[in-house]
């Protein structure tokens, strides 16, 4: 048995507010027409970049946007301008509620990430919220090569937190997320609001 339970945090969607399911093909669709391509002219392009990729894979950021920059025609101040919107956006605001909440539990809970991520991530949010001063182990993907929901990712996660799948509570904003915890026997919910998971949290520490 574990020696404590975890709860263990997605980030975009619930450590952050921001909609993962929309402001990527927004941010798309706003750079596509600010390029003066077509939209087919535009995905032709971006197809025949050879772009590295970013969600398994550290160190490939200059490489990304430096292709992609390429592609696109882009000069270096218009491509910095994409990118730091870019990360505007992927990060949003912090969930300032659930984020001092997940510091207060530290005394009686283990608090973790696993989080879907590109390369990147960890030096944007750490400089923008500072998550290294609450939660421990942090496991993205472009680290660890393991996306959510294949099981290897929580399992990596388990073996990380040295805890048994049933001390952990996981927090996601897919259900598809979810249903791979609960797949290898972690308790998990997915995020609809603060309170409510709140709630969820505090039942599964009784």
């Amino acid at each position: 048995m574990s020696l404590r339970k975890w709860v263990l945090f997605d980030i975009g969607g619930v450590l952050e507010v921001v909609d993962d399911d929309t402001w990527g093909q927004l941010f798309v669709r706003r750079w596509q027409e600010r390029s003066g391509f077509s939209a087919e002219e535009y995905r032709a392009r971006i197809l025949a970049a050879d772009l590295p990729v970013i969600d398994r894979r550290a160190d490939t950021r200059d490489e990304y946007w430096s292709k992609l920059g390429r592609a696109l025609e882009m000069d270096s101040n218009l491509i910095e301008a994409m990118q730091a919107e870019m990360w505007d956006e992927y990060c949003g605001s912090l969930n300032t509620e659930l984020f001092e909440y997940a510091a207060a539990l530290r005394p009686r809970a283990g608090v973790a990430i696993l989080s879907n991520s590109v390369d990147g991530a960890r030096r944007e949010e750490e400089r923008r919220f500072g998550f290294s001063e609450v939660f421990d182990p942090i496991l993205y993907s472009h680290e660890t090569g393991l996306l959510k929901p294949e099981p290897e990712a929580y399992e990596n996660a388990l073996e990380r937190m040295a805890a048994d799948a049933g001390d952990v509570f996981f927090i996601d904003d897919h259900e598809v997320c979810a249903e791979g915890a609960r797949a290898v026997g972690m308790d998990a919910i997915v995020h609809r609001g603060n309170r409510s998971t709140i709630d969820e949290i505090e039942q599964f520490l009784l």
